[in-house]
């Protein structure tokens, strides 16, 4: 008889913090070792919107490599807000974590990888949230942490508190450049000795943090004005252009592969900014180009989109765009791996989890 699988959730304090990473950089370094490996998202789909399709589930298992029967099927598709209307109402009385005890029985192999939702409470309403998923499968939770500040700390100390020996570490993510020294002699030493182990420190990476400008003339609900075959172009940086035309080439000429938000009546803006490596023209106020920037853009392979919004929201919709990315692109897949092969502490990852290699 195969042997049971061992669990571990993969968590985080808050959204978008790196979970699909982590769970690429280690499934891929643990599979190397040679170990049988599973993976499965129990909570699929978007709580607030109905028409957005959860397509973590079939990139990661495509991306992994992993055969049919090493993919755990979803426990609850959400379709929006219907979903939790239900719950409340007492139309769905289904128990989820049942049903996910059932299906972690049913597995074999070395170890399975769950990815936990957005939160560490999310999912609490329907009984899968990461500490019920934890407890109800006998399941280790690493946590990937975003290092914005010295506060994340707080954060990690009462999920300790909380989740007790089940908290395996964590993997401090999207760390800059200025506060790798202070993690390795500070922060890291200090997190050991509470007990919590830190099995990789990464550092931040634009690229990861870059999104599509397809991504964002869909959150702008942009009209795309020209080049439309470039709309895969990755956006490292935004740059809003709103100053005269000598300061704004000296600006523009410092950011890599960024957009670029001005009115759409700034021509020199708008050719200064085609000078330079620039992924997308913004145009505020739903204002057509002129014809020579059309030109221009097209000569340089340079999207145009326009929108009808003022540049206060516009530049705030693509901030938000850059907190909420994704990694469907092969060179952000392709980064991943070489940032957990150089970070991550397999050998030591591997003993935490009582596995051997």
């Amino acid at each position: 008889m195969a042997k049971p699988a061992k669990y571990l959730v993969i968590g985080s304090l808050e959204a978008y913090s790196g979970k699909s990473a982590a769970i690429i950089g280690v499934t891929d370094q643990l599979a190397r070792k040679g170990l049988d490996i599973g993976y499965g998202k129990p909570i699929s789909g978007d709580s607030t919107n109905p028409d957005t399709e959860d397509k973590d589930v079939s990139f990661l298992a495509e991306t992994l490599g992993l055969p049919a029967d090493r993919i755990l099927p979803t426990v609850l598709e959400l379709d929006g807000g219907e979903t939790i209307r239900k719950r409340i109402r007492q139309v769905d009385t289904t128990d989820y974590l049942t049903q996910l005890q059932q299906i972690a029985a049913q597995q074999s192999g070395d170890l399975v990888i769950l990815e936990g939702a957005g939160t560490l409470e999310d999912g609490r309403l329907f009984g899968l949230s990461t500490m019920e998923m934890a407890d109800a499968i006998d399941a280790s939770v690493l946590l990937v942490a975003r290092y914005h500040s010295i506060q994340v700390l707080d954060g990690l100390l009462a999920v300790k508190l909380r989740l007790g020996d089940r908290l395996l570490g964590v993997i401090l993510n999207d760390v800059s450049s200025s506060q790798l020294a202070s993690i390795q002699d500070e922060i890291k030493p200090f997190l050991e000795s509470q007990g919590i182990q830190v099995f990789g420190v990464l550092p931040s990476s634009t690229l990861l943090r870059s999104v599509t400008v397809a991504e964002l003339a869909q959150q702008l609900k942009a009209e795309v004005l020209c080049r439309p075959d470039r709309l895969d172009l990755l956006v490292e940086s935004l740059v809003i252009g709103a100053m005269n035309v000598s300061s704004a080439l000296r600006y523009f000429r410092k950011r890599h592969n960024k957009a670029v938000v001005t009115g759409g009546d700034r021509e020199d803006l708008q050719l200064a900014a085609l000078e330079t490596s620039t992924q997308c023209l913004i145009l505020t106020g739903h204002l057509a180009p002129t014809d020579q920037i059309l030109r221009r853009a097209e000569e340089m392979e340079v999207p145009i989109l326009s929108v009808d919004l003022d540049t206060l929201t516009t530049v705030e919709i693509v901030e938000h765009s850059f907190n909420q990315v994704r990694l469907h692109e092969p060179v952000k897949v392709h980064c991943v791996r070489e940032m957990y092969a150089a970070h991550l502490d397999s050998d030591r990852l591997l003993t935490a989890l009582n596995l051997t290699a």
